[in-house]
């Protein structure tokens, strides 16, 4: 397998856009609105060189948005086309979130999640995150979560 985790360039934005519909599209009916990945202005944040992608041999199957803060990684955003769903892009990425943070001296991500989307609060917990917080946001409510990393 020839899988590459790159910085997005501006030639992937209709890519990473359709991917993050792609995998967002099933919780409209959910939340009763579109998730807040889904409105995010993808030009910006590619040109902000926040978003990175996983490339095999050409083909875009998974993204994630990193964004720095000031004593933590934002885990903005990661999404994996649902026909690649299952191959482990999206663990490659988190891990690759948590190698980005300790190389910027980080020492834990954050990251947030509609509390409707269950699934992925499981997720995030089975993966070592801690819930910190519940709110609304954006009109949106949200559930807030930290990872300290090791050294």
């Amino acid at each position: 397998m020839s899988v590459d985790i790159r910085k997005a360039c501006p030639a992937d934005l209709t890519a990473v856009k359709a991917i993050v519909d792609a995998a967002y599209i099933h919780y409209i009916a959910r939340i009763g609105c579109k998730p807040g990945p889904m409105l995010d202005d993808y030009s910006a944040l590619i040109s902000d060189q926040y978003v990175h992608v996983v490339d095999e041999f050409g083909e875009i199957f998974g993204i994630i948005v990193l964004i720095p803060e000031a004593d933590y990684l934002l885990l903005d955003n990661v999404a994996v086309a649902p026909k690649a769903q299952g191959r482990g892009f999206g663990r490659l990425l988190l891990n690759f979130a948590e190698g980005a943070a300790r190389n910027m001296g980080y020492s834990r991500i954050r990251l947030y999640t509609n509390e409707l989307m269950t699934e992925n609060i499981k997720l995030y917990s089975s993966l070592g995150y801690c819930e910190t917080d519940r709110r609304e946001e954006k009109g949106l409510r949200r559930v807030f979560m930290t990872k300290q990393l090791v050294s």
